[in-house]
């Protein structure tokens, strides 16, 4: 067994169905009393909902979250909440309304309570992404850890089949660089190596059947532990990729990242076989990155960033600007084979496993 450091973090997890309706006792355990509940514009029914359980501990309902947590948003929120005497944030969505739930964390060290509509896992993290004049940055502080998530499956039944779809491979994304991960552990090996199981039991039941109870509750489970996955240890060339497509071509986040995971791993999978072979396994094919482009093609998920919204004129910018920033990645990012990369994902090539 090699050395290795573990961190575990500090959040209280509740799961299961029909646990939304416990929001109260939550913020009563946390001894608070007045609360904020965001979300999205299009998820304000369930905002209004979770109000409507908090009853008189609600002070405000603020639909109003967009993706990639731009900064103005945030200002904004911060105003008209900062005249409502509340002491919680209440988050009900996915990705985006967790974002600015936590920008207003940061700025405020308000608790947060997060319910998931989907299955991006930034609930699980200590990790908040901010874009500004067109460029996405992130953080890792303790600050925007949300104190409890409540995981109730009924959340979830609703979300539309392609929207499941590319969030589950979001969470794999999550899971997947955590195996070769710089400060990776056997704890978290564990935890990804559940996460991608699950998502790839469930996602095609999914597909076939939209309300199967059991293969929901099998995915919000695999995203939690993809999530933690995320929290727990420092991501890689994905990432960093999809950031910086998703925040300065204004990319949908969770599509961004189906589309990009293939590529990203075929980049880095020759370099670290022995600890990408048991996600392989899981997905029954000798190559994760040949995989993984199968198994967004059998779920029809895109497979290319010409159809998300990628500028073919801003492929040589997007080399560049992934390129530029310094990180650990257990291949060296070199702007030339990042460019081939993003040919292949703007084309939906199958991912070049030869180009090393």
């Amino acid at each position: 067994m090699d050395s290795f450091k573990y961190e575990a973090l500090t959040q209280r997890v509740v799961f299961g169905p029909g646990t939304r309706r416990g929001v109260g006792e939550e913020v009563e355990r946390l001894g608070l009393g007045r609360t904020v509940v965001i979300s999205t514009p299009q998820q304000r029914d369930m905002a209004e909902e979770i109000s409507a359980l908090l009853g008189s501990k609600c002070a405000l309902v603020l639909p109003e979250a967009v993706m990639h947590t731009p900064v103005h948003v945030t200002e904004a929120a911060l105003e008209k909440i900062s005249g409502a005497g509340v002491d919680c944030i209440i988050s009900v969505g996915g990705g985006s309304t967790t974002g600015l739930g936590k920008a207003i964390a940061l700025r405020t060290d308000l608790p947060q309570i997060v319910l998931p509509t989907t299955y991006a896992g930034s609930e699980a993290t200590p990790i908040l992404g901010q874009t500004e004049n067109g460029r996405k940055t992130t953080q890792r502080t303790m600050k925007v850890l949300p104190e409890v998530v409540i995981y109730d499956v009924d959340l979830s039944l609703s979300l539309p089949t392609g929207l499941t779809v590319t969030s589950g491979i979001n969470a794999i994304a999550h899971a997947v660089e955590a195996l070769y991960a710089q400060d990776r552990n056997p704890m978290v090996t564990l935890f990804a190596l559940e996460g991608i199981s699950a998502l790839v039991r469930a996602l095609p039941v999914i597909t076939r059947d939209p309300s199967n109870e059991a293969a929901r509750s099998d995915a919000l489970y695999g995203a939690w532990a993809c999530g933690t996955c995320l929290g727990s240890v420092t991501m890689a060339l994905h990432h960093k990729a999809c950031h910086t497509l998703g925040g300065s071509f204004d990319l949908p986040h969770s599509e961004t990242h189906t589309v990009m995971l293939p590529h990203a791993i075929a980049y880095n999978e020759k370099a670290v076989p022995d600890l990408l072979r048991p996600a392989a396994e899981l997905l029954g094919t000798p190559s994760l990155a040949e995989g993984l482009f199968e198994l967004a093609q059998s779920l029809g998920a895109p497979t290319r960033l010409g159809d998300i919204g990628m500028p073919q004129d801003g492929l040589d910018a997007a080399a560049d600007m992934i390129a530029a920033t310094a990180y650990w990645n257990p291949r060296p990012v070199e702007c030339n084979a990042i460019r081939r990369m993003l040919d292949d994902a703007y084309y939906g090539r199958m991912p070049n496993l030869a180009d090393v």
